[in-house]
């Protein structure tokens, strides 16, 4: 790496000096402001860094620090914002990573219903755990390397094919079963509502 290179630097919003905040009774305006602050600083920096180190950092940046972390600067925020969608890509990797198989096989059972969505999604077939998760790492790579509007309509469009998945599901288990199902695929559709409107609103440059 040469010395004019940007280095890795661990992401200023983790600094304990950004969480003294959230201690006893937070304001709710500095925190938005925090939230929002944090987020565009993180996404300028990963695509201005052209780094592959760094952008494997930021994807990984759950799996470093926890969610808990993330969520307390995040989670909050409106879901059709930067720091309300950010927060959607990540979680939707950490459940990716975690339950692999389950995210697998609701996406092969969406598959027969929600083709343009799988196309959308571009999940290497066949769709198995690996494939998945290799699809959720591809996702957040491309807020960081690629169109940001792309990533959060790819995620958008998985979370539509898993979504269709557990509905289709839902058929054939007891009754108690297919409602948690159901319920579970209509959050994902209307997380993958959210996506889609937050990269609508990037596109405009109205995404803050």
């Amino acid at each position: 790496m040469s010395d004019d290179k940007p280095r890795w630097r661990r992401p200023a919003f983790l600094a304990p000096s950004a969480l003294d905040s959230l201690d006893g009774d937070p304001d709710p305006a500095a925190l938005a402001e925090a939230a929002h602050s944090t987020a565009s600083a993180i996404v300028a920096a990963g695509r201005g860094a052209d780094d592959p180190e760094i952008t494997a950092r930021l994807v990984r940046l759950v799996d470093d620090h926890g969610l808990d972390t993330i969520a307390d600067l995040w989670a909050g925020r409106p879901a059709r914002s930067l720091p309300g969608a950010l927060w959607r890509l990540y979680v939707v990797r950490e459940w990716v990573r975690r339950d692999a198989v389950g995210a697998s096989v609701d996406y092969r059972s969406g598959q027969q219903v929600a083709e343009v969505s799988d196309v959308v999604a571009g999940v290497a077939q066949p769709p198995g755990p690996q494939e998945v998760r290799e699809l959720a790492d591809a996702v957040l790579t491309g807020v960081y390397t690629g169109d940001l509007d792309v990533a959060l309509e790819r995620c958008a469009a998985f979370c539509r094919v898993v979504a269709a998945g557990r509905a289709l599901r839902a058929d054939d288990v007891s009754d108690l079963e297919a409602g948690e199902l159901t319920r579970r695929a209509a959050s994902l559709q209307h997380t993958a509502e959210d996506l889609e409107a937050a990269a609508r609103a990037w596109r405009a440059r109205d995404l803050t």
